[in-house]
C-alpha cells in the first residue's frame, strides 16, 4: 500500500511544511538533562502518546520504519506507515504518514528534543489535509479534532515521564 501524499519526511525538517496542508506544531516542556530526554524518548518510540490519549496501536512494539501500523479508537481506523525514526543526542522519536483508509492525507511527527540549555521537549508537528469525505465536509471541526487529540498526545507523555521512576 502506498502512502497518500508526497512529501515523506517533511515534518522533521527545521523548514517550512508543505503548502496545500493544514499545519499543526505544538510542544510541551518536559523537563530537563539526559535521564528526562532519554526516557521521553523511550515514551513516544513505544506510543505511549497514542496509547495515553485512548487509542490503541496495532502491531505492538516500538516504533521502526518502515513499519504499517494501524491507530484505532471506537468506530476509527487509522493505517498509517512510519517513515522515519530519529534518533539524535538532541531528538528521539518517529514521523508516519498516512495509507489509503486514513481520514486524512499527510503526515504527522512526534519527537522529544533537548535543547541547548537542557530543557527537555515533546513535540507534535502536522501537515493534512481532508483524506476521506467525512473529513472534508467536517472542515473546521475536522481541524479542532486533531488540535483536541494532539493536546491529548502531549499530555500523555507528560504523564509518562512524570509516572516513571
Amino acid at each position: 500500500m502506498n502512502l497518500t501524499y508526497e512529501e515523506v519526511g517533511a515534518t522533521l525538517t527545521d523548514g517550512h511544511l508543505p503548502s496545500g496542508y493544514a499545519h499543526m506544531d505544538r510542544r510541551v516542556r518536559l523537563g530537563s538533562g539526559s535521564e528526562c530526554f532519554e526516557r521521553a524518548g523511550a515514551a513516544v518510540l513505544s506510543w505511549a502518546a497514542h496509547r495515553g490519549a485512548g487509542f490503541t496501536v496495532t502491531p505492538d512494539g516500538p516504533a521502526q520504519e518502515g513499519v504499517d501500523v494501524v491507530v484505532s479508537a471506537p468506530l476509527l481506523r487509522i493505517p498509517c506507515r512510519v517513515v522515519r525514526v530519529v534518533r539524535s543526542a538532541d531528538r528521539i522519536g518517529f514521523a508516519y504518514g498516512t495509507l489509503r483508509g486514513h481520514p486524512e492525507c499527510g503526515e504527522e511527527a512526534f519527537v522529544v528534543e533537548l535543547d541547548a540549555d537542557g530543557s527537555v521537549w515533546f513535540r507534535v508537528r502536522a501537515f493534512s489535509r481532508p483524506g476521506r469525505w467525512f473529513v472534508r465536509v467536517g472542515g473546521p471541526v475536522a481541524r479542532g479534532v486533531q488540535l483536541w487529540v494532539t493536546r491529548r498526545y502531549l499530555r500523555a507523555v507528560v504523564r509518562a515521564c512524570a509516572d516513571a521512576p
